[in-house]
């Protein structure tokens, strides 16, 4: 058993984009816009193609996690570039086996190889607190509403990265896709049947789940 972790190529798109539908089907809401995501954040300057990679088992590919830029804005109005990653996408038949966490690790040892400051992102607290990713209220950093996030979570790249800094961080627009086209594209894959889950529910109540941790 052979694993390859390697930069996205052309040639990978569909078959991404088909891993990733799959992986986030019916999970955060009935049917899924990630993959239609990835396919419009290719084309948006805030991509970052250097930090989107592809893991692959015996050659063919199980994975992929795609990365863009964000920034945080002091009260100042002074940008400070950080960059996010997602969506992190795993065949389902390949959950629960460490090929998410080979290409996360990967893919952040990279970014700090590149000489990036810091990751910021959202998701579960305990999918990400074992790489290191700690609540942005430990740095005074909130969503552009002012509010403090369990979800979102922050990875200094380099000593100090985020010590000096407080504002608001704002992702690329990228990561908001205007959803009209994504009915259109979706109709290009096979038809999966849209469900309405528990989990979904679920993902809801954790987005808005306000930080009341003391750092």
């Amino acid at each position: 058993m052979t694993i390859t972790i390697r930069l996205e190529e052309e040639k990978d798109y569909r078959t991404v984009e088909e891993i990733t539908r799959d992986a986030f089907w019916n999970l955060y809401t009935p049917g899924a816009e990630e993959h239609y995501l990835a396919h419009t954040l290719r084309k948006h300057p805030d991509f970052i193609p250097e930090l989107t990679f592809v893991i692959e088992l015996d050659g063919k590919i199980i994975g992929s996690i795609f990365y863009s830029k964000a920034k945080i804005v002091d009260a100042d109005g002074n940008e400070y570039p950080v960059i996010s990653f997602g969506p992190v996408s795993i065949a389902p038949e390949y959950h629960r086996q460490g090929y998410g966490r080979k290409l996360i690790e990967h893919s952040i040892a990279e970014a700090k190889r590149l000489g990036y400051q810091a990751i910021v992102i959202g998701g579960f607290p305990y999918h990400y607190h074992t790489y290191g990713f700690i609540g942005t209220k430990k740095y005074n950093i909130s969503m552009p509403d002012g509010k403090f996030y369990t979800g979102i979570m922050a990875l200094p790249l380099k000593d100090g990265a985020l010590e000096q800094l407080s504002g608001h961080v704002f992702f690329s627009e990228g990561m908001y896709p205007d959803p009209t086209g994504l009915e259109a594209y979706d109709q290009t894959f096979p038809e999966k049947e849209k469900k309405v889950l528990p989990c979904q529910a679920k993902f809801e109540a954790a987005a808005s789940e306000i930080d009341k941790n003391e750092y």
